[in-house]
């Protein structure tokens, strides 16, 4: 059976950190990148849904369409997630990874049978996302500068993983993570991607892991003149 690949994305309060630390552990699901947040709804809203104005947990991890739907079904059940104020979990489809080893890495020991890219690749731009050791961010943007691609959004994150996987890459997975967003034209990705795996990837310091999501529509993006006329 074939499986399509998204990101996942889990909001919480950052009182349930650990215990949703606990249930990603006794569901197998081990790489996740994990990192703070706030929450921005005013009073009125908050009381309407029993929300606090705490600090969020906000996790990123893989996950396969089989592992999506074990992971769902638990968090309703036994995380509670759909009642107001625990949280929110939901996927994005993704459009490519950086190499079969960081692929094997992101979804561990689950099964996973390459299908042809249908989902959304038609889109005009993607958004690139790598995850990289911290203190690495301006040797990747040189990397990625160097293939075409523009400025990008750094945030600060923390992994978790188990021994296998550390073992497997040669890195901590619970050190220090930036975790760096780039938009880009799709014409670009690859070549971007290539750059950034060929002189960051997991053989370098930067231990750089990469890969792209499909962007649907884009407001903003600074074009160079040379493309205004597309």
């Amino acid at each position: 059976m074939m499986s399509k690949l998204y990101m996942m994305v889990a909001i919480t309060n950052r009182s349930m950190k650990y215990k949703f630390q606990e249930f990603y552990k006794e569901n197998d699901h081990m790489v996740v990148f994990g990192t703070l947040g706030r929450g921005t709804a005013n009073s009125a809203v908050l009381d309407y849904f029993g929300l606090e104005a705490s600090e969020k947990m906000i996790s990123f991890s893989v996950v396969t369409e089989e592992m999506w739907r074990k992971l769902k079904r638990g968090l309703i059940i036994k995380m509670q997630i759909d009642v107001p104020g625990t949280g929110i979990a939901f996927t994005i489809p993704l459009s490519s990874i950086g190499g079969k080893r960081v692929l094997q890495y992101l979804i561990q020991n689950h099964e996973y049978e390459k299908e042809e890219e249908t989902i959304l690749r038609e889109t005009d731009y993607e958004l690139l996302v790598t995850i990289v050791n911290q203190g690495c961010i301006d040797s990747v943007m040189d990397a990625a500068r160097g293939a075409n691609a523009g400025g990008g959004t750094v945030i600060h994150a923390k992994g978790t993983g188990m021994e296998s996987a550390e073992k497997f890459l040669g890195v901590s997975l619970a050190s220090e993570k930036e975790i760096i967003f780039i938009v880009t034209r799709t014409k670009d990705k690859n070549q971007i991607m290539k750059a950034i795996m060929e002189k960051t990837g997991l053989d370098s310091r930067e231990k750089a892991i990469v890969f792209s999501l499909p962007v649907t529509s884009t407001a903003g993006l600074r074009m160079r003149e040379d493309e205004i006329g597309d």
